[in-house]
């Protein structure tokens, strides 16, 4: 999932068209990244042997690994040096607890459910930035909040049919997200995003690691291992790209294009598990999205002073 770097203007000219065109390039090769972290994800934990704790462990000290070789082992104390360090730990537990939740969920959720719902995450974001950090919105962005809230209803549809726990490990680990990224607004006026980036993966790597030892299952097939290494790489590559698209051009530029996510796990969930989204699925996803783009757009005006 994605790590949302925040920038406060900087009184820099605004990105050229290249630029802005190179950024949307690069995000959208982020998401697809992430939409093949799930996949692998889903796969490995409900297609193989092996332990969720091992699974997801895997996905951190890969990433962890790919960190420290690009940026040098040189560079680690560096890259402990947080003003906020105890707000640093919170967010890392965030983000394993919206990880190992998100796991647990694709056990027996479609791809395109879990992105969905993680999706409500910036509705939850815009909807308690007031209380938290002090950025309240309007009536049109509450209006736009509560419609993507009926998304969600009609994706979930409480009530209807027989109810699936995993959903609620989705939500749970929506709402994880939801407070990773206020977390991450919070702290970008203090550090610097490659120490917060690689904060982000301590907690997963050093408090997952003890379980992921006594669990340990060796995979019989050589393809598990491929896979287990791809977790890194999907997840250490996407925010890479994630990052270099915030530099090439502002969030309000990008943040549109998060949603090709969407497309890119609705494609994988067809061809890696022949997943095919409901209706339902589709209209709530929709609803969402728009929702979203709405929020953007409206933060876009209100910045212009519109």
């Amino acid at each position: 999932m994605p790590a949302p770097v925040l920038r406060k203007p900087s009184g820099k000219p605004e990105a050229t068209a290249r630029q802005r065109l190179r950024a949307i390039v690069l995000i959208c090769l982020a998401v697809t990244c992430f939409s093949g972290l799930d996949a692998t994800g889903k796969y490995l934990v409900s297609h193989s042997q092996l332990p969720l704790s091992q699974v997801v462990w895997l996905r951190f000290f890969g990433q962890f690994v790919g960190v420290v070789v690009m940026l040098g082992v040189l560079s680690v104390p560096r890259l402990l040096m947080s003003n906020r360090i105890w707000h640093q730990v919170a967010r890392s537990f965030l983000m394993l607890g919206s990880t190992v939740l998100n796991f647990m969920a694709l056990r027996d959720l479609r791809l395109d459910q879990t992105t969905t719902i993680l999706f409500l995450a910036p509705l939850m974001v815009a909807l308690l930035a007031g209380p938290f950090l002090g950025e309240w919105v309007g009536w049109r962005r509450l209006l736009a909040i509560f419609i993507g809230f009926c998304g969600i209803l009609i994706v979930v549809r409480p009530g209807y049919g027989s109810f699936q726990v995993a959903l609620l490990y989705s939500l749970a680990g929506m709402l994880c997200y939801t407070g990773f990224i206020l977390m991450t607004r919070h702290l970008s006026a203090h550090d610097v995003p490659v120490v917060t980036l690689f904060y982000s993966l301590l907690a997963g790597t050093y408090l997952l690691a003890p379980f992921a030892i006594v669990d340990w299952v060796w995979p019989q097939e050589p393809h598990i291992y491929v896979l287990l290494c791809m977790l890194g790489f999907w997840g250490g590559l996407g925010h890479y790209l994630f990052i270099l698209a915030h530099r090439h051009a502002p969030t309000s530029t990008v943040a549109p294009f998060l949603y090709v996510q969407l497309l890119s796990t609705t494609l994988l969930g067809y061809l890696v598990f022949n997943d095919v989204p409901d209706a339902w699925s589709i209209v709530g996803a929709g609803i969402i999205v728009m929702s979203g783009i709405y929020l953007v757009y409206r933060e876009r005006q209100l910045r212009e002073g519109k």
